[in-house]
């Protein structure tokens, strides 16, 4: 019974597993994109691996001399130290063997960058986005990937000028109510000129009949008057 044993075997000896990760470890720090794609449990096992690794740069941006350099002899431990002694040539049409240094410089590049990047943050440097599974052998893929990396920054700050330059649905709405309202107002207005017009020339009909029926009157008296 396989109690207590947090770790995920992955079909494979201790070494071979140890040496995949260090692989896993090493594309994922010299990614250009700072991703890569693999099987969800792959990237399950790799995620508190490499972990632990840019927590030691981490805590090493604190600290100097032999402390400093212990941290890093430790984070070198996680990824492929790189061999420089390698023969000249492969015999393969005469072309030269590059050094293998990728882990030299995932060393790097994790004390130089991302030990920078993550000194204020406490843990939780990777996330994980499941994909579904693939076509063939079924497995579920998925992507890790470091946080706050330059890619997701970058959209971040777009994302925020969009909404700066973007009026919102309330200051449109309001418009919207106010050049509504402006024009019923208008409409009414329109609408109540014609019975202002009626009523005016109402009253300057009965105006003048009063002032006819003042002079009748009034000629009536004065013919009464010479009789």
């Amino acid at each position: 019974m396989r109690h207590l044993k947090a770790h995920r075997k992955l079909g494979r000896t201790t070494e071979h597993r140890m040496s995949m990760l260090r692989n896993l470890a090493t594309s994922l720090i010299n990614s250009r994109d700072e991703r890569i794609v693999t099987t969800l449990p792959k990237a399950k096992e790799l995620r508190p691996f490499v972990e632990r690794a840019i927590t030691l740069s981490c805590r090493a941006r604190s600290l100097e001399g032999a402390r400093a350099i212990h941290l890093r002899r430790q984070a070198a431990g996680f990824f492929h130290a790189g061999n420089m002694q390698q023969a000249a040539l492969t015999g393969k049409r005469g072309q030269l063997r590059l050094p293998r240094t990728a882990g030299v410089a995932a060393v790097k590049r994790l004390f130089d960058e991302l030990g920078e990047r993550y000194k204020d943050r406490p843990g939780g440097y990777t996330r994980i986005l499941k994909l579904g599974t693939r076509e063939g052998d079924n497995a579920e893929v998925a992507i890790i990937e470091l946080v706050d990396n330059p890619r997701e920054l970058e959209a971040l700050e777009n994302a925020r000028k969009r909404a700066k330059h973007t009026p919102s649905k309330k200051k449109k709405t309001d418009r919207a109510k106010v050049a509504k309202a402006s024009g019923q107002a208008k409409v009414a207005e329109e609408a109540d000129r014609p019975a202002a017009n009626d009523a005016i020339e109402a009253a300057g009909s009965q105006a003048s009949d009063s002032v006819g029926e003042v002079e009748n009157s009034k000629s009536q008296a004065a013919e009464d008057d010479a009789k």
